[in-house]
């Protein structure tokens, strides 16, 4: 058996033997291999990010954005007229000769003042400017005509169930207006938790069933109403909320307007609804019916005569805020109809400025004037406005630097307008040389590089001195730019964003400028807040879409930044601008900002004259605010007059507290500014804020005391813009006396016309009399008008802000009436004027306490002694005051003052009958 006495291997285990070792060779093979290729992936990777490395100007952390140039989102709006299907044409003029017969305001009825639907409903009124009064349903009627007129060119429910269920006498009261005015009403049906199925409205041919979940509407394209909307397209998908109403009539004076489809996950069983009394509706439910449903219904009038549009949702889905605007056009007869033009300026803000890896390279560039002309075949003439800060050209990488070139190269493509040469603040210069100097070299820059100088526009960084004004600023572009036209987002800060204007300030127009959600830290689509679905959203239909429909001139502010990368500046602006010619019969132009300018003081006139906001209700206000101003030193209250009732008095009283301060006197007009209510106002806020100076002592409570502000129109707006939380003095005695004593004064400085007319024949004189003596007559009656005064004030401020002095309790004994004032300010430390004022028998009056035993009084035009009033004077007066005293006993109940002063009682008990 020789030396080794085991068996042999037979032969199939042989194989078997050879076959593992040759597996185990081959894995430790593929082992090797599979090692080398991953070290070999790991050194191409390496060498590439080197390489991209060099390429992007040694910036790793921007590769995400070279990885997302890859992946740009196109436009992708579903229209059939933009992939070339028929167009619908639409053309209608809502106007007639009955939009004669009423004027054009909106009287909308709400189920609360703080109703959501009702506030949307006044939004959406204030952002289209079109007039409108509110008022709760369930309580007396407004009144409803002037004249031969009706008072209102459209009514409308918030809740129409409302109307449904007024009362036989006021429902009847508000057809025949409607009738014999031709004036229509717009209806909403609003969610309810009971279910409705074939429902009747109460008195109408038309039955309803509510709570549906819908999707998929599309417009009616034979509907008359139609005109800023266009038919032909539908908005697919789910329809916002669950709570929708569907319509079914069984007679010919409706119509649709809209149809959606039931939702497919909508499956209510027939158990659940055993008692219905339509079919149609039983159909709906159990979802047999495919065809559309009518969710907004007009109704021609052919059943009592008057037009309605009731809608079946609310606001909330925006092909409605269209519709209820079209059909406030065509139930008022034109009357609210918004004009089909708009106007489109795209500012592109930092040209030439960014860091690496935000700004522009070739391909972008190409795709900015690739996307401007396609642009141009939607909107004749567009361009995008280019705004540039010279100081930071060529410091991007190599590529971005090429991006540099290319967009001076194509100069002329495009509009420019100018920045700050190194994108400085403006407010931080207090120097006019100096800032002068920063803008003549971005200037000259231009002139190097072949930039037109002459578009009369620029924009502030930041829109720093802008608002709040940086009066250097004006001045400085005067002088280096001759700029006329200006834009911001800074005035008034307002949200949402299409409730911006415009005002003119130093003959510079400011137009309010958008900014879409698109900032300079929003680069990428991803990035945007929401992501791309808000995005999207904000485009069809929502914010973005809204601003460009309800505001005739639109000027949007972007960044370079914005058309870099995944260029979210191109896709939202070609977006939109598709959209709106999808769904709209909008007619989308453009022109340079000083014709835009133009063009918008032209049609809002009114919003010339600037409303000063208070910058220290703002952060961002507050940074860009010129330094040498402080929000301590702004008056915490004004004494608003009215004249000839004591107030030069009482600013003396208050002048002798140590913790009050007066504003400076005026060279022309001495201790009264009279600021809100003259041409003092359009001169800005600086030269309102340097009567305040900044005080080391902070404590100081400031006042500012001008007696013409009592009756101004626009004052109590003014004032509440710039000073919210002030509190308000007024003095009040008999406006016969008042209007008596105004008539000596102006007498005694002069006035021509008062020392050629006797007072009573200042106050009978008629609507024919020369217009020097009727403007007397007004001035010396209107400000005793009190009521109508205070109900202005009371409109902006809160009762507890207004602090109503009887002027002859302040004659006869001030030190109450000054104690009164100091709880009512909440001032501290509280000041004894027991020991500072002492009636003077001589002048009749309290005077000043000086020097011991003496007393100092105001001058020899205060206290004067007039002849008395004529009796038949008093008489005449006494009854031309005698509804404006009644109003103010009720006004002065209802905001708390039981105390009614002696001198108004004597009035009404003395008023003839």
């Amino acid at each position: 058996m020789g030396e080794d006495s085991r068996p042999l291997l037979g032969v199939p285990k042989i194989h078997k033997v050879l076959r593992k070792l040759r597996h185990k060779h081959h894995c430790a093979y593929k082992a090797s291999t599979l090692k080398k290729c991953v070290v070999f992936v790991i050194l191409l990777s390496i060498i590439l990010i080197i390489i991209y490395s060099q390429y992007i100007g040694h910036s790793p952390s921007y590769l995400t954005g070279l990885i997302q140039r890859s992946n740009r989102p196109e436009p992708n709006i579903r229209c059939g007229t933009m992939n070339g299907g028929p167009r619908i044409p639409q053309n209608h003029d809502h106007k007639t000769e009955a939009r004669l017969r009423s004027y054009p305001k909106v009287l909308v009825f709400v189920e609360t003042i703080y109703s959501k639907l009702g506030r949307d409903i006044a939004e959406l009124l204030v952002h289209t400017r079109i007039k409108y009064k509110v008022e709760v349903a369930g309580k007396s009627l407004p009144v409803l005509t002037n004249l031969d007129k009706g008072r209102y060119g459209v009514i409308v429910f918030e809740n129409f169930n409302k109307y449904l269920q007024m009362d036989k006498w006021n429902r009847e009261l508000l057809d025949k207006y409607c009738r014999e005015y031709y004036v229509g009403m717009i209806g909403f049906i609003t969610p309810e938790e009971e279910t409705f199925v074939g429902s009747q409205l109460k008195g109408f041919p038309l039955f309803i069933h509510t709570n549906l979940k819908l999707k998929d509407a599309a417009l009616n394209a034979a509907s008359q109403i139609l005109r800023l909307t266009r038919a032909g397209e539908t908005a697919w998908g789910e329809l916002p909320c669950n709570d929708w109403t569907v319509f079914q009539a069984n007679h010919s004076t409706y119509e649709p307007l809209e149809w959606a489809h039931r939702s497919d996950d909508y499956q209510p069983t027939e158990s659940k609804f055993p008692n219905l009394s339509q079919s149609f509706f039983f159909k709906i439910l159990l979802g047999n019916v495919r065809t559309p449903l009518p969710t907004v219904i007009q109704d021609h009038g052919l059943f009592d005569n008057i037009q309605r549009v009731i809608f079946g949702s609310g606001l909330k889905f925006w092909l409605h805020r269209l519709l209820f605007l079209d059909s406030l056009s065509y139930l008022s007869h034109g009357q609210l109809s918004l004009s089909l033009d708009r106007r489109l300026l795209v500012d592109i803000d930092d040209i030439f400025v960014g860091e690496v890896g935000t700004r522009l390279r070739p391909e972008d560039v190409k795709a900015l004037i690739a996307t401007q002309t396609r642009i141009q075949t939607m909107i004749p003439g567009f361009k995008f406005n280019l705004g540039f800060s010279g100081k930071y050209i060529y410091h991007g990488n190599s590529e971005e630097d090429k991006g540099d070139d290319l967009i001076l190269e194509n100069v002329d493509k495009f509009m420019w307008f100018s920045h700050m040469w190194n994108h400085q603040q403006p407010h931080l210069y207090d120097n006019l040389t100096v800032l002068m100097e920063d803008m003549m070299l971005n200037k000259n820059f231009a002139k190097e590089k072949g930039i037109p100088v002459d578009s009369g526009y620029s924009v502030a960084p930041h829109h720093s001195g802008v608002y709040p004004v940086h009066e250097l600023l004006y001045t400085a572009w005067k002088k280096v730019w001759n700029i006329r036209v200006t834009s911001t987002e800074e005035y008034p800060h307002l949200r949402p964003a299409r409730l911006r204007r415009g005002f003119i300030h130093r003959n510079i127009m400011v137009l309010p400028r958008q900014t879409c959600g698109l900032f300079t830290h929003t680069m990428l689509i991803e990035k945007y807040p929401g992501g791309r679905e808000k995005l999207d959203e904000s485009i069809q239909g929502g914010e973005l879409f809204q601003t460009i429909v309800y505001n005739p001139i639109n000027i949007f502010m972007t960044h370079m930044s914005n058309y870099g990368n995944d260029r979210l500046g191109l896709y939202t602006f070609e977006s939109v601008i598709k959209f709106i010619q999808c769904w709209t019969n909008i007619k989308l132009s453009s022109a340079p900002p000083l014709q835009l300018a133009e063009s918008y003081f032209k049609l809002y006139p009114g919003e010339s004259d600037p409303v000063w906001g208070n910058p220290c209700d703002d952060l961002r206000h507050q940074k860009i605010w010129s330094k040498n101003k402080s929000c301590d030193s702004l008056p915490k209250f004004l004494v608003i007059g009215p004249q000839k009732t004591g107030t030069t008095a009482l600013y003396t009283f208050l002048s002798l507290h140590p913790a009050i301060a007066s504003n400076l006197p005026s060279p022309d007009t001495f201790e009264e500014i009279q600021f809100f209510n003259a041409h003092n106002y359009l001169r800005g806020l600086d030269w309102y804020m340097n009567f305040f100076p900044v005080d080391s002592n902070s404590s100081h409570y400031y006042f500012e005391k001008s007696a013409t502000y009592f009756d101004g129109e626009l004052v109590p707006k003014r004032v509440h813009a710039l000073l919210p939380h002030a509190k308000l003095v007024t003095i009040l005695i008999s406006p016969a006396k008042r209007a008596y004593s105004w008539y000596q004064h102006t007498k005694a400085h002069g006035d021509i016309i008062a020392n050629n007319y006797s007072f009573h024949q200042v106050i009978t004189a008629s609507d024919t009399a020369p217009k020097p003596l009727r403007d007397l007559r007004n001035r010396c009656l209107n400000p005793g008008k009190y009521a109508q005064h205070l109900e202005r004030w009371l409109t902006f401020f809160p009762p507890q802000s207004l602090h109503i002095i009887d002027g002859e309790e302040l004659k006869s004994n001030p030190v109450e009436v000054m104690n009164e004032m100091q709880k009512f300010l909440k001032i501290t430390p509280f000041f004894n004027y027991t020991e500072h004022l002492r009636f003077d028998p001589k002048k009749g009056f309290y005077c000043q306490v000086v020097s011991g035993d003496h007393t100092k009084c105001l001058g020899r035009s205060k206290g004067r002694q007039y002849p008395p009033m004529e009796e038949k004077s008093l008489k005449l007066l006494q009854r031309y005051y005698l509804s404006h005293n009644t109003a103010l006993v009720k006004l002065m109940k209802r905001i708390g003052l039981r105390n009614i002063p002696n001198w108004l009682k004597e009035d009404l008990s003395d008023s003839p009958a």
